[in-house]
């Protein structure tokens, strides 16, 4: 079978056991602060597992998009050297929130194995772990399946504390967890390997290929596992490991879907279709960088976008290594859209973005691989020894981007070794660093969590009844909130927004006989909304009916600026082009904030004509319509989603403009686009590579932006003493007279200099038979200086000069040295002595060099350097 046959086989044998078939969430993990990228099929549905989110089903089944290639989940080294490792893979699952549990998880995952009508591996090559105490899983394996009690194997405590074990799978160190159970596959005595407990273990023979995860327990920061009232199931299979089972090899990169890639690869490189780990590198490679940038991911120099970058250069360093020359990386996509398209539709909507954005950082990184260069050569000049220090090859590898396997290559050319201990040193400062700033530790337990959901009524009106479900303080339930308690009320109903999809979360306050609750913040967790703030009169309590009113001109105005986001977003992918993606967005009453996919700064044409699109669409005043419908039946209406969003069964379709801007929304928005009333944009700028930003203002806002401009210009006619129509003129005379002032003030400063020039060089001295001036000039630039230096050479024929002063509170320094002396002595040498004494640097030159420090108090100590220079010289 083909790796596309078995994905659509497993995803249509669990459909027929009743459960719904997801599609794959996004590489990026939603609203998950825990994970760098989506490295399981269950992240997408961890809050159902967390008793967080309901949802429409209690059975599904999903083939996901995984990578790990960073944080605490990283094969990145191990790609290419291995049978088995990736970046990327496809994670094939099937999970039950607390519907079925271990007896029918194992009876499906042994039924599509081992069935004729399915997989048909033969059963006596199938081999079974359980958790060492796990009884009842053990059971259910031999005697309701029937696999011989020889071929099942107990795995306990394998990495020394309780519960960590190869077969106890845990969320983190508190939350779910639970027991699991492996099948492995083996591949036959020809292979070397033991079976999985066994010291061998690590061979190639025994292979896992499938897990089910029993989500049983909830353990709480004291080690404690108490039984869920819920057990849930999580299980996963490789799609790469499960197809070299059934495609008869022994290497995840001799299946079809990979030998396509390597084809590619190789074609693109220009080299043989071999062994080559390099190759295997490569394709690989061409998987995780394609499906990250269609996610949204760019390359930079940080988070995720730091992974996207490292991976790109690892694939085009391996292709440099077999020979490629110029840009190849970017020439695979095509092949992979061909092999991975139909599953992956974003990877054929994508295909040119992701091309761009590839060839355009292989270019870049031929720039850095130069760079890296010149700045390798400088450390090897002043080399001391035949050992390259790790403290250097780390800033090369880390600031530059420079591979490590390339200095070593240099090295080697030369003859030197790298000091391989203090690279790993600094390496593991680095990885120290990160794990203390990574978000990884969260406390599950602590989640505020709530039995129930509350009803959004928030889309009809800012004012409605609720009854109090929950009250929460510093994250605990209580029975009531007290007058001047800071606390957390969840209500059955409420008009409150909670922060959503940029939107902010709606403040107002809940009323009753007596009881008064400001709310400052609404936000959400799972189907639960918290109105976050504090008792202002009275004692609220569980149950009690209230009434809640949102701050309506605060919300009118966030709406507007919601809507005009929506405009935006359309009208920019209309100028920019289809590769514009959102990256992010901040909406609130005061302004709207956008980030979004771009490689260079907007033009200004182009945001005066986004400015005209958006408010061409405002003044035509077109109704602001919503529809709910199922997400399959909203992307065939052509809705984007937005960029970190998570999305239900049913959605909400938001349109404008009839048609022009359409999108799945929860936002509060305008009734029609003529609310907005006037868009104005008031920045542009970027705030990561390829992530530009955009915010303006709307209605009201916009008019107080355009009155305050307004006041601005004329403030500026009235210092110009014009009006108006004639500003610009008025300004660029005054500029043009500007610049002749400073003209003749150069020119009066070079006579100043000459002048000064032939009294100064009569103060220079002799020291050991060669002239020396330093001598200290007030209120010149680095300019005059060194024009007057280079008088005093003239003048004096063969000397030292070093001149300094004071100009706006810091230190200017200029040395010279004439030609015939530059033998002894270096005009930087003696800059670095001079400004090292003033707090600052320079250099230049062995005849001329400038600098500048900041201890104005210790001019004179730096001026004394240059006959110090020339005396030790003696």
């Amino acid at each position: 079978m083909k790796s596309a046959e078995i994905r659509e086989a497993f995803l249509r044998f669990f459909e027929e056991k009743g459960h719904t078939r997801v599609a794959s969430s996004s590489l990026i993990p939603a609203n998950d602060p825990t994970l760098l990228f989506t490295n399981a099929g269950m992240n997408q549905f961890k809050d159902c597992f967390l008793g967080l989110e309901k949802r429409a089903y209690t059975r599904a089944t999903t083939s996901q998009k995984c990578v790990r290639a960073g944080g605490k989940h990283n094969d990145l080294e191990n790609v290419g050297y291995t049978a088995r490792h990736h970046t990327f893979f496809e994670m094939l699952g099937n999970f039950s929130f607390g519907d079925y549990f271990k007896r029918d998880a194992i009876s499906y995952a042994w039924e599509f194995l081992t069935s004729e009508k399915w997989l048909n591996l033969p059963k006596d090559k199938l081999w079974v772990t359980v958790y060492a105490t796990d009884d009842e899983a053990f059971d259910i394996w031999t005697r309701d399946v029937g696999v011989p009690v020889e071929r099942m194997v107990r795995i306990g405590d394998n990495k020394g504390a309780p519960y960590a074990s190869d077969n106890f799978w845990a969320m983190g160190d508190t939350g779910p967890c639970g027991p699991c159970t492996e099948i492995f596959f083996d591949h036959g005595a020809d292979i070397w390997g033991g079976p999985p407990g066994s010291p061998e273990e690590d061979g190639d023979r025994y292979i896992e290929i499938w897990n089910n995860v029993f989500m049983q327990f909830n353990r709480t920061a004291d080690g404690v596992l108490h039984p869920l009232p819920a057990p849930s199931v999580d299980t996963g299979m490789g799609l790469e490991r499960i197809s070299a089972v059934l495609q008869h090899v022994h290497s995840n990169y001799e299946i079809d879907l990979f030998q396509s890639l390597l084809k590619a690869s190789a074609e693109a490189i220009g080299c043989a279709n071999d062994d080559a780990p390099s190759l295997k590198v490569v394709a690989d490679h061409i998987r995780s960088c394609s499906f990250l940038i269609a996610d949204g991911v760019l390359p930079s120099n940080e988070g995720r976008g730091y992974v996207l970058r490292r991976i790109i250069r690892r694939a085009c360093r391996h292709g440099n290594k077999l020979g490629a020359k110029g840009t190849f990386f970017h020439k695979i996509v095509a092949a992979l859209v061909a092999e991975m398209g139909e599953a992956f539709s974003e990877l054929v909507q994508q295909q040119a973005h992701i091309e761009r954005v590839l060839k355009t950082e292989e270019e870049q990184f031929a720039k850095t691989l130069e760079q890296g260069l010149k700045i390798l050569e400088q450390d090897l000049a002043g080399l001391e020894g035949n050992l390259i220090p790790g403290h250097v090859v780390f800033k090369l590898y880390d600031t530059y981007g420079f591979p490590v396997d390339l200095t070593n290559d240099i090295a080697r050319e030369r003859s030197l070794t790298l000091d391989e201990e203090g690279f790993e040193r600094e390496m593991q400062a680095q990885r120290e660093r990160a794990r203390s700033a990574s978000a990884f530790g969260m406390d599950y337990n602590s989640l505020v969590k709530v039995d129930g959901e509350t009803q959004f009524t928030g889309y009809a009106g800012t004012q409605g009844q609720g009854a109090v479900l929950a009250l929460f303080r510093d994250g605990q339930a209580v029975e009531a909130l007290e007058d001047g308690q800071e606390g957390v009320v969840v209500l059955d109903r409420t008009p409150f927004y909670a922060e959503s999809g940029g939107q902010i979360g709606d403040s107002g306050y809940l009323e009753a006989d007596g009881v008064r609750f400001e709310v400052r913040d609404t936000q959400k967790a799972g189907g639960a909304y918290l109105h976050h703030g504090v008792v202002a009169g009275g004692r609220l309590g569980k149950g009690l009916a209230v009434e809640a009113r949102v701050t309506a001109e605060v919300r009118d105005a966030t709406a507007l600026n919601h809507s005009a986001t929506h405009l935006l977003h359309a009208a920019l992918r209309q100028v920019l082009g289809d590769h514009v993606q959102q990256k992010g967005s901040l909406v609130d009453s005061q302004r709207l904030r956008f980030d979004f996919s771009h490689f260079e700064a907007i033009k200004p044409d182009q945001l005066r004509q986004l400015e005209d699109i958006v408010n061409a669409e405002i003044r035509k005043n077109t109704a602001v319509e919503t529809e709910e419908t199922d997400i399959d039946n909203a992307k065939r209406k052509g809705a984007m989603a937005l960029f970190g969003e998570k999305y239900g069964d049913r959605v909400r379709v938001l349109s404008m403009g009839g048609g022009f801007s359409v999108e799945l929304c929860g936002g509060i928005h305008a009734s029609r686009t003529g609310d907005i009333g006037l868009f104005k944009i008031v920045s542009e700028s970027g705030v990561a590579a390829g992530v530009r930003r955009i915010e303006a203002v709307t209605g009201a806002a916009a008019l107080a932006y355009l009155n305050a401009a307004e006041e601005q210009l004329k403030e500026a006619a009235s210092l110009l003493k014009g009006g108006r129509d004639n500003l610009v003129d008025k300004l660029s005379a005054v500029l043009e007279r500007n610049r002749q002032l400073e003209k003749e003030l150069e020119q009066l400063k070079a006579k100043a200099a000459s002048a000064a020039g032939d009294d100064l060089a009569g103060a220079a001295v002799d020291v050991n038979g060669v002239k020396v001036l330093a001598t200290r000039l007030d209120g010149l630039d680095g300019k005059a200086l060194l024009a007057l230096v280079d008088q005093l050479k003239n003048k004096l024929g063969s000397a030292v000069i070093l001149l300094g002063g004071e100009l706006d509170g810091k230190v200017v320094l200029v040395a010279g040295v004439t030609q015939d002396l530059t033998a002894r002595f270096k005009a930087g040498d003696l800059m670095k002595q001079a400004t090292a004494a003033v707090g600052g640097k320079g250099g230049g030159r062995p005849d001329m060099a400038q600098g500048g420090g900041t201890d104005v108090a210790r001019l004179d100590e730096a001026l004394a350097t240059a006959r110090a220079l020339v005396e030790a010289a003696a």
